[in-house]
């Protein structure tokens, strides 16, 4: 015990480090004076996922990073860009772990598939258990 005391010590301020004492981005928690132009970011950012917290959208996550990307969003959909241009560059610049909805591909084939495969598997086990259970 006497030897993680310094290690203790070293990592015990770290996670209040992990935030920035930056404010946040202009657009982030403020919504676009235009309705139109603000249902259109609200409809995008509730299909891109925070790439901080993973389960939440960059709409409903309060992490940095996601006030980031809600501002980018605003500010490009403010300039007049189209919100499938904004879906493709972020997902070109992140990957398609951004989006909710990652499309079919080599990388992203087990995603698909594994659903398929459990199914059938499962059907085919509770059907060997009824047979054995009809003989028995």
């Amino acid at each position: 015990m006497r030897r993680l005391a310094p290690l203790l010590l070293i990592a015990a301020p770290v996670p209040v480090l992990a935030d920035s004492a930056l404010p946040p981005a202009r657009l982030a928690y403020t919504q676009l004076p235009d309705p139109r132009q603000e249902a259109e970011a609200q409809k995008l950012m509730t299909t891109l996922r925070c790439l901080v917290c993973q389960g939440q959208s960059i709409a409903d996550s309060d992490a940095e990073m996601a006030g980031d990307m809600r501002a980018l969003v605003r500010r490009r959909i403010a300039a007049g860009e189209r919100p499938e241009a904004i879906r493709a560059w972020l997902i070109a610049r992140y990957g398609d772990y951004v989006t909710y909805d990652p499309p079919l591909g080599w990388s992203t084939a087990p995603l698909w598939i594994a659903p398929i495969l459990l199914l059938i598997g499962g059907g085919w086990l509770a059907a060997g258990a009824f047979k054995r259970r009809r003989r028995g």
